[in-house]
């Protein structure tokens, strides 16, 4: 029996402006301060039309984020099939690694991919996290690549 409380929280589509801010604040933290990515490529025109997902406490404090680019946005990301989208800049904060947030904003995301109707989901994995997406059912391919100087696999779950 664990001595800690179930963690509580909650994942939706960000739905407004206070949501998408959240969702930044979260990839800001991960993405920019911890691993050093240039902020300057870390937002890009792609988050407009984007779907966002939030992982938020019961309190409002945000735990983590990803989107889904699909459609012509995704393209050039899934080697130009229209039937996948583009699962991307998933994030999880520090404090909450650990409590399944990550799983549920894939499973989240892999959702309203099903709504869109698209047949599958790509996404970029940075190697060290490899693990972590083949538990969740996907399928690496292709060679290894650097991404904001990162090492990452493309990788593959058909829905």
């Amino acid at each position: 029996m664990s001595s800690s409380p179930s963690p509580s929280y909650a994942v939706r589509v960000a739905e407004d402006l206070a949501d998408r801010e959240a969702c930044f604040a979260v990839r800001k933290e991960v993405f920019v301060v911890e691993q050093g990515v240039p902020q300057e490529i870390e937002y890009d025109a792609y988050d407009a039309g984007a779907v966002h997902v939030l992982a938020v406490r019961e309190d409002g404090v945000p735990l983590g984020t990803g989107r889904l680019l699909y459609g012509e946005a995704a393209l050039a990301k899934t080697d130009g099939d229209p039937s996948v989208g583009s699962l991307g800049r998933l994030a999880v904060a520090q404090a909450a690694r650990g409590l399944g947030v990550g799983v549920a904003l894939v499973r989240a995301i892999e959702d309203a991919a099903r709504a869109r109707g698209l047949a599958a989901v790509d996404l970029h994995a940075q190697t060290h996290a490899l693990g972590f997406y083949e538990r969740l059912g996907y399928a690496a391919y292709g060679p290894e690549f650097p991404d904001a100087g990162i090492p990452h696999r493309a990788m593959r779950r058909v829905l």
